[in-house]
């Protein structure tokens, strides 16, 4: 059986660039006779030597080859590249963002247990938390995301987790992660995060008091809307835990879509800091327009959350959204249908630019009260002044309410 690669970092250390991290993190070529990039494992069955190295198989060992499920040379690649991007301890794949979300829940969420989620969770977080862990008898509190280390005043001797999502999906507001972590662990409750729009590469959420990291790496990880992954980074203390839970829910993922997305890790230096460069210069055009109410993206100087994700992040991701001046139904639809260069589709964090309408928004802790139809966009690879200009056209086709 062959050891499993492995990040050789503390968590928190920056010996090493993040760029030259994602260029050489889990490569190990003189294993695979030379070749650059690990070569694609299939398979279940893996062969023991004798009797006794198979029935001596730890349970609670995942770093070596003891079957598919568990994982192959290709997965451990993945996970360990991840881990070591985002200053983590350990990491796992699974078949994609809502699977990491909700082996991540599960693993802490109890029958009697108290959960706290922020309120602009992403929605099937949300129907998650209301649909399943509720039924399951787990008390599930919704938390304003501005809350910050007031969120002390909420736990309970039975409260099992907190969890964060900075920006909120859909409306973008910033979390106060530190504070709140700071918070949680004074109580002994573990912070868990949804860190897909800063990706490891842009918040190394263990720097920032996060235990569990989840990500849907079906966008900036694998970047090329091609791949459904997620992943899971934990710190030490909460890695067996994490691990168990994906073990006792039998979720595996494909080797040949940890490779893709392997792959797509390789170059998110270069796309996220180009795609940010692009959304900035769109934000910063829809911002000044006259049938543009307010952007919400955390990158610019006007944002509620800007000086929050100054502090914490190294850059922003390209999905924000876009609160329109109080516009007819019929004629938002008409400026996204009219769009050339933005497609209109679920996901986002690939190459291409995504236009879609943002509803059915649901709060129960704090309002949100629109003053006009809000538009999420992700600006992709495309030239800015080209989407600019396709954005142009379909704004002057809104007629007021």
């Amino acid at each position: 059986m062959t050891d499993r690669t492995r990040p050789n970092r503390e968590p928190g250390a920056h010996s090493r660039h993040k760029d030259t991290i994602v260029g050489h993190a889990a490569r190990d070529p003189q294993r695979f006779s030379g070749m650059v990039n690990p070569p694609v494992f299939r398979g279940s069955t893996v062969l023991f030597e004798n009797t006794a190295t198979y029935e001596g198989r730890d349970p609670d060992d995942y770093k070596v080859m003891r079957y598919g499920v568990h994982g192959t040379p290709t997965t451990f690649a993945l996970e360990a590249a991840v881990a070591e991007l985002e200053g983590g301890h350990a990491a796992v794949a699974v078949p994609s963002g809502l699977a990491a979300i909700t082996a991540a829940l599960l693993a802490y969420a109890r029958q009697g247990s108290h959960l706290l989620v922020t309120d602009t969770a992403y929605g099937p977080t949300r129907t998650f938390c209301d649909r399943r862990l509720t039924a399951l008898g787990v008390d599930v509190e919704y938390y304003d995301p501005a809350i910050g280390a007031d969120i002390a005043a909420l736990i309970r001797p039975h409260t099992c987790a907190v969890y964060c999502e900075a920006p909120g999906s859909m409306t973008f507001e910033m979390q106060d992660i530190p504070a709140i972590a700071a918070a949680a662990h004074a109580k002994g409750v573990p912070v868990l995060a949804d860190n897909t729009w800063g990706t490891p590469y842009f918040f190394r959420a263990f720097d920032h008091g996060v235990d569990v990291s989840i990500h849907a790496g079906t966008k900036y990880i694998a970047g090329h809307s091609d791949t459904l992954i997620g992943v899971i980074v934990t710190n030490p203390a909460n890695w067996l835990t994490v691990r168990r839970s994906v073990a006792d829910l039998g979720m595996c993922v494909s080797p040949d879509d940890c490779w893709l997305a392997l792959r797509g890790l390789r170059t998110i230096g270069v796309r996220m800091r180009h795609q940010m460069q692009s959304a900035l210069a769109v934000a910063r055009f829809l911002e000044a327009h006259p049938r543009v109410s307010r952007v919400l993206y955390p990158a610019l100087e006007s944002d509620p959350g800007h000086a929050v994700w100054k502090r914490d992040f190294d850059g922003a991701a390209s999905l924000f959204g876009v609160v329109l001046k109080p516009s007819t139904d019929a004629s938002v639809v008409a400026m996204i249908d009219s769009l050339e260069l933005f497609g209109i589709g679920s996901s986002w964090g690939g190459y291409e630019s995504l236009a879609i309408r943002a509803k059915m928004i649901t709060r129960t802790a704090t309002p949100w009260n629109p003053e006009g139809p809000l538009v999420r966009l992700h600006v992709g690879l495309e030239h800015p002044q080209d989407l600019i200009d396709d954005l142009a056209h379909g704004l002057s086709l809104l007629t007021t309410q």
